[in-house]
């Protein structure tokens, strides 16, 4: 069986984890799978079984990407770098990949070219052939014009094939970088990726509004503004909302909603649930931020959907997929200018009241990306022979 050995840095939230995960789990019927995780590891999610994982020392950032700060603060930057670019060779080495997917790199988390490029020249001198894994949007930069002349130099040296985890009749990679047709390697759309729906099990509390802010490090406004709703809503539409505040929510937050909240019946405020998914299947409505992931369970589920960008560092990605599903009629845009309770209370229940437009989106990338990989292999060992 071929070697697969994939790389996931995800350093603020939880999207970037959760799409290579479920890339990686479509992977192991036909390939053995060994998976870095560069980030805080969440002691509630589960990987598959069928995986190797190798958790590194992790990196986090802050909501603007100012600073890369190590997880364990007993570690300086410098420290970490050296012991994660090590850990990366060695297994490199031992695990003799056949495929090396990195997730995002070049076009994002070129902070951590200290080991990728290392791990990279490793790889190739093994005869590895190097993918990159992206999803439809990308990151913008100040100067982009020296940054998408960068990304195509690392792409055209270092890169065998890239994977674009989106549908074109949406949005093209080229709304956020513009010169796709310099890359040199063959560039594929496999479609969104989705996590499978599960088997529902009913919840007690019916009809639900599901809150949510992905991993939890931001969205802390959009929460408060539910917390003082709850009050509001409480006497004027039957429901129950279900809060669930994101595996890296400060604890001082978790604390003030539940305080905010300790005399209503109509709103519950937990962390996390690995059930989040059965939660969005029977929800009448889901409040939260536009990540990928939340809007492919989203589409995937069909449930009505009220949702914000993420705005820090200047990130259009959410913003930009959002307003245009806004425009097609599948979900309502949030504006902080919303965060109001009285007034946020009344969009609730007036959009509660429209009809729902369906879009018909390629959501198979998980299978899609499966066959462009072993077609890759394929080709692969019949020119090696």
């Amino acid at each position: 069986m071929k070697k697969v050995m994939f790389y996931c840095q995800h350093i603020l939230g939880m999207g970037h984890l959760i799409r290579s995960v479920e890339i990686v789990r479509g992977l192991i019927p036909d390939f053995q799978i060994c998976f870095i995780n560069g980030g805080q590891v969440i002691k509630e999610f589960e990987f598959p079984p069928e995986i190797e994982v190798v958790n590194i020392p992790a990196i986090k950032t802050d909501s603007e990407f100012t600073e890369l700060t190590p997880v364990d603060d007993s570690l300086t930057m410098s420290e970490l770098e050296t012991i994660r670019t090590k850990i990366l060779l060695d297994t490199c080495d031992r695990f003799q990949p056949d495929i090396l997917i990195i997730e995002l790199f070049p076009f994002g988390r070129r902070r951590f070219s200290f080991e990728l490029i290392p791990l990279m020249e490793k790889a190739k001198a093994m005869g590895t052939k190097i993918v990159s894994s992206v999803r439809d949007i990308v990151v913008t930069k100040q100067n982009q014009q020296r940054h998408e002349e960068k990304v195509c130099r690392l792409i055209n040296k270092y890169f065998d094939m890239l994977l674009i985890h989106g549908d074109p009749n949406f949005v093209k990679l080229n709304l956020s970088f513009s010169r796709v047709a310099d890359l040199s390697c063959p560039v594929h759309y496999t479609g969104y990726v989705v996590q499978p729906l599960p088997q529902p099990q009913p919840i007690a509390n019916k009809p639900l509004i599901l809150v949510s802010v992905g991993g939890g490090r931001f969205g802390h406004d959009l929460l408060e503004c539910v917390a003082h709703t709850a009050s509001i809503l409480k006497d004027q539409i039957p429901h129950h909302l279900q809060v669930f505040t994101g595996a890296f929510s400060p604890d001082e937050v978790l604390v003030k909603l539940q305080q905010i909240t300790e005399d209503l019946d109509n709103i519950t405020i937990e962390r996390y649930t690995p059930n989040f998914l059965n939660y969005m299947q029977q929800a009448d409505l889901s409040i939260g931020m536009g990540g990928y992931n939340t809007t492919m369970n989203i589409l995937s589920t069909g449930v009505k959907a009220m949702m914000m960008a993420f705005q820090g560092n200047n990130d259009k990605e959410q913003e930009t997929r959002l307003k245009k599903l806004d425009s097609l009629g599948r979900v309502k845009m949030i504006y902080p200018e919303d965060l109001q309770p009285e007034k946020f209370a009344l969009q609730i229940i007036n959009y509660l009241q429209q009809d729902k437009t369906e879009l018909p989106l390629d959501l198979d990338g998980v299978n899609n990306t499966r066959e462009y990989i072993k077609h890759m292999v394929k080709q692969h060992t019949t020119l090696a022979s």
